[in-house]
């Protein structure tokens, strides 16, 4: 078995990218913010870990509440990017937000 393609999972992530924030324009106000958190967490869990693959401290992402969240993750998503990191677990993490927030 060979190793994922880094190039193949940046367009991944792309695309998966731009589904999650698709449907999240779409949800009713209500189901938003009952899967905020769900957000949230994975736009943590990037910040810091470019904040340790910046040798960086680690800092809370700021609750701006839902309209928010997904230029929150975007941002993420490219400072992932540009911090070098992994983008083979990236993608499996958004095509996993994309399902659960329905």
């Amino acid at each position: 078995m060979s190793d994922p393609d880094p190039s193949a999972a940046r367009e991944e992530i792309g695309t998966e990218l731009e589904r999650v924030v698709r449907r999240w324009q779409q949800l009713p106000l209500d189901h938003a913010l009952s899967v905020s958190p769900q957000v949230r967490v994975l736009v943590q869990h990037l910040a810091d870990r470019v904040a340790e693959a910046e040798r960086m401290p680690s800092g809370p992402v700021p609750d701006l509440g839902p309209a928010v969240l997904m230029d929150q993750l975007r941002v993420m998503v490219f400072d992932h990017a540009a911090a070098g990191l992994d983008p083979v677990p990236l993608a499996a993490e958004l095509t996993t937000l994309r399902r659960a927030i329905g």
